[in-house]
């Protein structure tokens, strides 16, 4: 079942500020490149923004710029493969969020950090977690990093920042996971468009809209997939594969 097709369109708010809002290939130019980025996804969803870097990339700069400036939960979004290859259950066996945040137990790197909640352990704590290398025995649970289970189809299943910040990742020939925190205003209020656009100029970031990437993946994505092989015969080809 999809969620996503209600938030293909553009909201007004999302259209008002069109000038300031970077194309998907601008975003997935910035992901390739090691730079962090906001996505915001539809009003009508939950009409926040985030920061978001892909995983590979997130230096223990990055995430402290994370936790000073965006002030959100640091979470790690990843693939439903790698979440079972490292053995991680769900947060919750029913979940009941409203928009089925899909929170693993949280995590930390067996080796390699102290408390865990500085930035550079929470760095090596994803470093590990995204590594193809590592298995269930590196990483101890609970931890100070939160993964999030990103859904299969991505942003066309679920328009999610879990799903957008793989969906990125991927497309830009990256490892397809991310590390994303929610930016709060000042006053401890979630930041809106309209702050997200002072937000960005103010760090040098671009915007992206979840929105905008459902409509670039139904534009450019190859949308059917081999189910069976069958082989035919006929009279005038011969044998095929089907």
């Amino acid at each position: 079942m999809t969620d996503s097709k209600p938030f293909e369109k553009p909201g007004p708010t999302e259209r008002d500020w069109s000038d300031v809002i970077s194309s998907v290939e601008e975003i997935i130019e910035e992901a390739r490149n090691g730079r962090m980025f906001i996505l915001v996804d539809h009003e009508d969803r939950e009409n926040e923004g985030d920061l978001v870097i892909p995983a590979q990339m997130a230096t223990p700069e990055a995430i402290n710029f994370m936790a000073t400036h965006g002030r959100g939960l640091i979470c790690l979004t990843l693939t439903g493969e790698r979440i079972d290859a490292l053995g991680l259950p769900q947060m919750a066996s029913g979940n009941a969020s409203r928009y089925d945040t899909p929170f693993t137990v949280s995590i930390e790197a067996r080796e390699g950090v102290t408390t865990g909640i500085s930035a550079h352990d929470r760095a090596r704590t994803v470093s590990v977690a995204i590594d193809p290398a590592s298995t269930a025995a590196d990483i101890a649970t609970p931890g100070h990093v939160f993964p999030l289970r990103a859904r299969e189809g991505g942003v066309l299943v679920r328009a999610g920042h879990t799903e957008a910040a793989v969906d990125i990742a991927r497309l830009a020939g990256l490892n397809p996971s991310g590390v994303i925190c929610e930016i709060m205003n000042e006053d401890g209020t979630m930041a809106r468009l309209p702050d997200l656009v002072g937000f960005a100029q103010r760090h040098n970031l671009k915007i992206g809209t979840i929105s905008d990437l459902i409509a670039y993946r139904h534009r450019h994505d190859n949308l059917v997939r081999e189910s069976a092989l069958k082989q035919v015969t006929s009279e005038f080809g011969g044998d095929w594969l089907m």
